[in-house]
């Protein structure tokens, strides 16, 4: 590993400074992505700015709502009773998203902007557009079984592979980022970059602004939600599909019975699939389909043919298309319950 030098500034404003003001710099969380990464050679950073002594460490609930410090332990997260109590989606995510160790370390915001975990990334002795563009992605025809079947292009097919990301997409989060410009306001879901020709860039994010905070906002009285991970193993493993799903239930007024499962309508819904594109990827079309028909299989099972018939997977991950649909349907079906 190269030398490097390290800060530890206490106040948001001398981060910003220390990583505008040094060329190569780069802040450091919990260090779970950054660190590997350093160790394979493929980030070499002039300067660590640790900011895991700002003030951004708390969990405050506000207005039914939250707002979760940039620098909030994953465990602490998965654990807090707010959190457990009211957006139990967001408790199931976390939990899933790595070991005990990882979790005792790992940050909310570290999370978030994790890089992906594509082998040929990952290899510094492979060419890879995203470390260098231009370089070619030989994922294309190489390793690509847990890769991107949707949203990727010719550039890159690599899938982003935070849990939390999802969740808090289909929580309609927004993400506090303060920058040299001053400070923003970013939805999680317009936080990340397609791909196109350059994918060296996973966010819209500059190089020296700092995320503080995530801001989720009061659920629905009425809605339930679930996280669903498909993984090769039980733990301590990436998605090979994931979805977050957010659902509210009314009542059908066509003359079906109302209190039964089949006159029930879904009145607005947030699904969110992980695994299977360079982002969490919403599924838009899904939704649509879904807002007000009939709260049934058979409508689920449309709804998610129609998002994922954009779907283009390579060689060998095509798998991941019925699996998605599947694991759609199977939580919608389960949050009927």
């Amino acid at each position: 590993m190269r030398p490097f030098d390290y800060e530890r500034p206490r106040r948001v404003e001398a981060a910003l400074a220390a990583v505008e003001q040094t060329p190569g710099a780069v802040y450091l969380g919990g260090g779970t992505n950054l660190v590997d990464l350093m160790r394979l050679g493929v980030v070499e950073p002039e300067c660590l700015v640790d900011v895991t002594g700002l003030p951004c460490d708390r969990i405050e609930e506000d207005g039914g709502g939250l707002r979760i410090g940039a620098a909030v332990r994953i465990g602490d997260l998965a654990a807090h009773p707010a959190v457990r109590r009211r957006f139990p989606m967001l408790a199931q995510a976390a939990l899933r998203g790595g070991s005990g160790q990882i979790m005792n370390m790992a940050t909310v915001a570290g999370n978030l902007l994790q890089r992906t975990r594509c082998p040929y990334f990952n290899d510094v002795t492979k060419p890879c557009n995203k470390r260098e563009p231009g370089s070619g992605c030989p994922a294309r025809n190489g390793e690509h079984r847990n890769l991107a079947i949707i949203g990727h292009s010719a550039a890159c097919v690599a899938t982003h592979p935070s849990d939390l990301a999802v969740a808090l997409a289909a929580l309609d989060a927004t993400v506090c980022v303060e920058g040299v410009a001053g400070p923003r306001r970013v939805p999680l879901t317009g936080l990340y970059r397609p791909p196109g020709d350059d994918p060296r860039r996973d966010t819209v994010l500059e190089p020296a602004d700092l995320i503080t905070g995530i801001e989720v906002p009061a659920p629905r009285v009425t809605a339930r939600s679930r996280y669903r991970k498909v993984s090769d193993r039980a733990s301590f493993a990436f998605a090979v599909v994931s979805v977050a799903v957010v659902l509210d239930l009314g009542v059908r007024n066509d003359g079906e019975t109302g209190g039964l499962a089949e006159g029930r309508a879904v009145r607005d819904c947030r699904i969110v699939f992980g695994g299977i594109a360079p982002m969490p990827w919403r599924a838009v079309r899904a939704e649509e389909e879904l807002r007000g028909a009939r709260a049934a299989e058979p409508d689920f099972a449309r709804a998610a043919r129609a998002e994922l018939a954009a779907a283009r997977p390579l060689r060998d991950n095509a798998f991941k298309v019925p699996l998605a649909r599947n694991l759609l349907v199977r939580t919608l079906t389960e949050l009927m319950e």
